[in-house]
């Protein structure tokens, strides 16, 4: 059951129950201080001017919050908010189609927004700068232009791989923001505040316990207050204490580190199959049975933050925190000298 947890909860498309848990004003939003702080101050000046908000870019892992920030950022500048995906964008007509809807002021987010093929980045430029659409009928000695002009809009971008996005695209971007992982703190009041919510009795150690093992993600803990809610409901009294939380989430096998049986899985298989590394992500995932994307989205941006793994440009290497783990004995390094790692 634990093997595929996180994997679906990280990967599968937004519930109700996911919905109703959103903050809906900065007020509410906890964490990300910095990143609120910023864009209050953008929303505010763009009130003052009477303008409309520049376009935003938001990065990071999944489940940290951008399309609660996008939510947020259209209320905040009284705005009608259009969702779509950068996979969803197959073609130019597709574009206009959700260009041209767009009203003055609104707010378009384009999830997954490193997704997008080059050719439909090519339209969106002209749109993000100059609020016009360029748009080409026909092909070879008949082929002519139309252009379109569009209401002044804000595009708020959201990309869980920063790193694929071209520099055309992401200069064109007033604010560019990275949310990190969030504090075990900070988890807790979120956690604290969906089951005030959800009206789930809870004490603090519980809150705490599901937080320390949410992997720094608030998708994360509202999944798996979900399913202590159920524990709780019929091994105790339907109260989350500390114990009831630890004994709900050892049966999914999710450890005190937030390590499910995947993460150790592949810590096994990178220290026993490979020595440690370093080794291809497609030699690991066909070595544990997962899909290799997966384990770059989901597995392995938590297993680098705790430290048990990095990547190198000749592929991955488990690290002293990983031998630990697993209770493991780290090889002497190849040339007999101390290792520093």
């Amino acid at each position: 059951m634990s093997e595929n947890f996180y994997q679906k909860t990280t990967t599968a498309p937004t519930t109700s129950f996911d919905v109703s848990l959103r903050p809906p004003v900065f007020s509410e939003f906890i964490g990300q201080e910095k990143v609120k702080d910023r864009l209050l101050l953008m929303v505010e000046a763009a009130r003052q001017r009477g303008d409309v908000l520049d376009h935003v870019l938001l990065s990071g892992p999944p489940g940290l919050g951008k399309t609660t920030l996008a939510n947020i950022i259209a209320r905040a500048t009284g705005s009608q908010l259009h969702v779509t995906s950068g996979p969803q964008i197959e073609k130019a007509g597709d574009l206009a189609g959700v260009l041209t809807n767009l009203q003055k002021g609104d707010v378009l987010f384009i999830d997954e927004i490193h997704r997008l093929h080059p050719a439909i980045e090519e339209y969106l430029y002209p749109a993000m700068e100059d609020f016009r659409l360029d748009i080409i009928i026909d092909s070879g000695p008949s082929a002519r232009s139309i252009q379109l002009n569009l209401p002044r809009f804000t595009l708020v971008g959201a990309t869980t791989r920063s790193g694929m996005l071209t520099a055309p695209l992401r200069s064109r971007f007033g604010l560019v923001n990275r949310l990190d992982y969030y504090t075990q703190q900070e988890l807790a009041q979120i956690i604290e505040r969906s089951a005030g919510l959800l009206d789930i009795p809870m004490q603090r150690d519980g809150a705490m316990e599901i937080a320390a093992r949410s992997r720094g993600t608030p998708r994360v803990a509202n999944a798996l207050l979900r399913w202590v809610r159920d524990y709780a409901q019929v091994k105790g009294n339907g109260t989350i204490t500390g114990p009831i939380a630890d004994a709900a989430l050892a049966m999914i096998e999710i450890d005190a580190q937030g390590l499910d049986e995947m993460d150790k899985r592949i810590l096994e298989a990178l220290i026993y199959k490979f020595n440690g590394g370093p080794v291809g992500v497609g030699s690991l995932a066909v070595a544990v049975g997962e899909d290799a994307a997966t384990i770059e989205e989901v597995h392995e941006p938590f297993l680098i933050l705790q430290g048990y793994l990095q990547r190198t440009p000749r592929g991955r290497i488990a690290l002293p925190a990983a031998y630990t783990k697993i209770g493991a004995t780290m090889p002497p390094p190849a040339d007999g000298q101390p290792t520093l790692l």
